[in-house]
């Protein structure tokens, strides 16, 4: 399968993430390739690849620094998704209850909203356990794979 890991940070957590999976992927033999959001336009989305989007949340519920610029265009964006296929791993701290993991949950919901279709479970990291957040993302990826499939 040809995958493509995007990440959005703040701190560079999800930037270790994504690659951290994106080796895993490797290992398994598939094609992967990994972006900044910041780095990826748009209209780079395609139905022959599938995404995996790992993004952090920063502030007050809002997209980490590298997610903002794509975020805008995307905001903008409008074409037809329905055969765009994604995975979504958010980061936050439950500790911040109203705003946990809502970076992540941005994206999500304007991928949705252009008929992308999300697959598998929606993976998350709580900075306030004491897991590591490419632990629970290594953990969380071959049942995305499979549903993937």
């Amino acid at each position: 399968m040809d995958i493509t890991v995007l990440y959005g940070t703040e701190s560079g957590n999800s930037e270790l993430i994504a690659q951290d999976l994106n080796d895993k992927l490797a290992e398994e033999g598939h094609t992967s390739e990994v972006f900044d959001l910041q780095d990826f336009e748009p209209s780079s989305f395609t139905g022959d690849r599938f995404y995996i989007v790992v993004c952090s949340t920063h502030g007050e519920g809002e997209l980490p620094n590298t997610a903002q610029p794509f975020y805008e265009k995307f905001a903008e964006f409008d074409a037809d998704l329905s055969d765009v296929r994604y995975a979504m791993f958010g980061l936050g701290d439950t500790f911040y209850e109203e705003t946990y993991s809502q970076g992540s949950e941005i994206i999500d919901r304007r991928l949705a909203e252009l008929g992308a279709t999300r697959v598998g479970e929606y993976g998350r990291h709580d900075a306030s356990s004491w897991d590591l957040p490419s632990d629970v993302a290594l953990e969380w990826l071959p049942g995305v794979i499979e549903a993937a499939q």
